[in-house]
């Protein structure tokens, strides 16, 4: 079956950076005799001077482009990311996991509108974002078809490589080129860049062959400390440096800034793909550093110890369902408006200081629903918690010790020197000798 045949008296809508992917899939359809609609998304993308060229470049394939300005969104998807501190493996702050449920959300919406019936994506069969894509269309636009070119068997045998695609373009007169051999890819947007590819695909390559784009690498940033305040009200930074009342747009664009000449935010992965593969990264996330390093200072001083172990256990969850494509997923929402109820507490004023890739803690400000007490935590005299206090709470506490001893069940309780973990703590499998009674 023809593409005109299976998608007859539908519109498709392409997906599109303006690259050569793009400009194939799109001329290939056009001249297959199928109703196309291109659409992009405005992330903020720190690789692209001018997201508008996009439509120039596909205009050449003789299809329309919708752009879609969704940089407020990112932001705001930054936001709830760093209030989470949903990091993935290797300490990345998901940033493409945000620019896709954003993408999505917004593309999808924009398709809608304008009566498209099949979301075409150009994400390859070996990746995560070809199930992002899918997903979050599935679970926004469930009557929405979904088309994968780069799985299509028709498609990968006539376009094998970017040879093949630069040849098929410039017999329309298109231009293309295959270009310069590239050492690594790019995906980028507001929150960060990810480098992957190439050669960074051997572990043997070192992931300094990465050109930072969003700042410096820590060796190359300043030699002084430079200092920062930020203001937190609930978990969300609303000021930075004196500036108040800042939008999440606002204040992701100034962290990008301090963070990057800083050296903040580079972090390397072997990552677990959502697929079962791993795959290697080199990320860069400036300002989602920045932040979310402040942030957790602030959390610190407001967080119990079980409302701590609850919040990373939320996080790692929110972490795994961005990266999995499920942000919109009930899991996802209730593990959400829990971290809104758990961090409700986190306003106030953090000082930090940003050197050559680190951020250090100076002080916090106006935390008025703080837990941390200096007159408890002193070790001096003064007149917080009364030690003398803490002798029946020892007490109590030796009960259960001196029962799990006598039991034989503290491993090296009788024995000489210490035990060892790989033996069950003793180097034998025989219980622990018990005295005998008498």
């Amino acid at each position: 079956m023809s593409l005109k045949e299976k998608y007859a008296g539908k519109t498709v809508g392409v997906c599109v950076s303006g690259g050569l992917d793009s400009k194939t899939v799109c001329k290939k359809l056009v001249e297959d005799g199928v109703s196309v609609l291109a659409f992009s998304a405005d992330l903020g993308q720190p690789d692209e001077d001018d997201i508008q060229n996009v439509r120039k470049r596909m205009a050449t394939c003789g299809v329309e482009t919708v752009i879609v300005d969704l940089k407020a969104e990112m932001a705001e998807g930054c936001f709830d990311i760093v209030q989470a501190q949903a990091r993935y493996d290797g300490g990345y702050w998901n940033t493409t996991g945000i620019g896709r449920f954003v993408t999505c959300f917004g593309l999808v919406r924009a398709m809608q509108e304008k009566g498209v019936g099949v979301l075409a994506h150009g994400a390859t069969g070996r990746g995560n974002d070809q199930m992002r894509f899918e997903r979050y269309t599935n679970v926004l636009a469930p009557e929405m078809q979904v088309f994968a070119p780069w799985r299509d068997a028709k498609l990968l045998e006539e376009f094998p490589g970017r040879k093949e695609m630069v040849a098929y373009l410039n017999g329309f007169g298109i231009e293309a080129f295959v270009g310069p051999a590239k050492k690594y890819s790019t995906d980028a947007n507001l929150a960060g860049l990810s480098h992957e590819a190439e050669d960074l695909e051997s572990v043997q390559t070192s992931m300094l062959i990465v050109e930072a784009e969003m700042g410096v690498w820590p060796k190359d940033a300043p030699d002084e400390i430079e200092k920062v305040v930020l203001e937190f009200k609930a978990g969300r930074c609303v000021g930075l440096n004196g500036k108040t009342n800042m939008t999440p747009l606002e204040v992701i664009k100034e962290a990008n800034a301090i963070g990057g000449r800083c050296g903040l935010g580079m972090s390397h992965a072997l990552e677990n793909r959502i697929i079962g593969t791993k795959s290697r990264g080199v990320y860069e996330a400036p300002g989602m550093e920045l932040l979310g390093a402040s942030l957790r200072f602030l959390y610190h001083a407001v967080l119990d110890r079980r409302a701590t172990k609850l919040f990373d256990h939320l996080g790692q969850l929110v972490s795994d369902q961005v990266y999995d494509g499920r942000w919109f997923d009930p899991a996802t929402r209730s593990a959400m408006l829990a971290i809104a109820e758990l961090t409700k507490t986190a306003t106030g004023t953090v000082t930090v200081g940003c050197y050559k890739g680190n951020t250090f803690f100076e002080s916090l400000d106006g935390v008025a629903q703080s837990l941390y007490n200096e007159a408890d935590s002193s070790m001096e005299a003064s007149d917080g918690l009364n030690p003398v206090s803490s002798q029946g709470y020892a007490e109590v506490q030796s009960v259960e010790a001196r029962a799990m001893a006598a039991a034989g069940q503290i491993d090296g309780a009788s024995s000489k020197g210490y035990p060892a973990a790989s033996s069950g703590g003793r180097g034998t499998s025989e219980p622990s000798p018990k005295k005998a009674k008498k």
